[in-house]
């Protein structure tokens, strides 16, 4: 498909990848774009429709649908991230559900809410914000780590899920990205409007999975070799 005149709808949309997914649209000729954000006030970028959503709020989710019934195009890209202090402190088992429900259930809600009206409009595509750490461990983030394992395989399902439909799903992987989700991390971070750009390039490409940066393709091919762990600190003195 195209972004030139396709309908948009970005989650996360008001702040870093999120909003920089809402302004290449519009500037690839995007016909109308959605910006979901839990508060609607926090979206400022002109030409976007400003949506209440918090995806992990059933109601939001299909209001948000009710409201987007044109969408030809659904960015999965709301996500939190926490440092922690490891799986075996008292508190991992919270964290990891908190970081779950949004990063997992909630790329199931938008996806499951919104295909409706993808197949309706054609079939459309749905691309999923996932990571390098989708593949490997992360000493610092592994709920995080965890949770976009689990949104690798949930993009991998919803394809099976939606193919008959002709919906196209993609899984977008990337490293370190310089937002306010990487803030603190010392490692080498990759420009949002760079990982965007390729984002839109794959998606109109027709392709199904891409790896914006050289780092995660080379994990993605090392998959077979063995497990990986991902050390900010570690990664910044390699750079």
């Amino acid at each position: 498909m195209k972004i030139k005149d396709a309908v948009v709808f970005v989650t996360g949309a008001n702040r870093g990848l999120g909003l920089e997914f809402a302004k290449q649209a519009l500037a690839l000729g995007a016909k109308k774009v959605y910006a979901g954000s839990r508060d609607p006030a926090n979206v400022t970028l002109p030409g976007v429709i400003p949506v209440r959503l918090d995806v992990t709020n059933p109601d939001e989710v299909a209001a948000a649908a009710r409201l987007a019934g044109d969408v030809t195009l659904l960015i999965n890209n709301a996500g939190i991230a926490r440092v922690s202090e490891g799986l075996t402190r008292p508190g991992a088992d919270t964290l990891l559900r908190d970081t779950l429900e949004t990063n997992v259930f909630g790329m199931l809600a938008t996806s499951q809410a919104f295909s409706a009206a993808l197949g309706r409009n054609g079939g459309g595509a749905i691309l999923n914000v996932l990571s390098i750490v989708s593949w490997i461990s992360s000493s610092v983030i592994p709920e995080y780590a965890i949770s976009k394992a689990a949104a690798w395989s949930l993009t991998n399902g919803l394809r099976l899920a939606l193919r008959e439909q002709n919906t196209q799903v993609v899984g977008l992987h990337a490293g370190f990205i310089d937002t306010d989700l990487t803030r603190g991390f010392e490692a080498e971070k990759l420009a949002p409007s760079d990982v965007v750009r390729q984002a839109y390039a794959a998606i109109e490409a027709g392709e199904e999975e891409v790896s914006v940066d050289e780092r995660t393709r080379e994990v993605k091919q090392a998959l077979s070799q063995g497990v990986y762990l991902l050390d900010p600190a570690r990664e910044s003195e390699q750079h």
